[in-house]
């Protein structure tokens, strides 16, 4: 497969999910206490929010990489 075609295909999957998902999360750990043999954590979720325009514009730039990569000489 040409790397043209990759990356384009990577923009349309990359594109697509932030299109359905809105932004991604992820888990952070914080020590709260750490005193000796005590220790106490906290996990905390944070979810980061992403425009969809910038999935809209993954999308279509992936898109175009495809069609580029379908008629580029061999």
């Amino acid at each position: 497969m040409k790397p043209m075609n990759v990356a384009g295909l990577v923009l349309v999957v990359l594109g697509v999910a932030l299109l359905l998902t809105g932004g991604f999360s992820y888990k952070k750990d914080d020590t709260v206490i750490d005193a000796g043999p005590l220790k106490a954590t906290v996990e905390h979720t944070k979810h980061v929010s992403v425009p969809p325009i910038l999935g809209g514009v993954m999308l279509v730039a992936g898109v175009a990489l495809l069609f580029a990569g379908a008629r580029q000489k061999t």
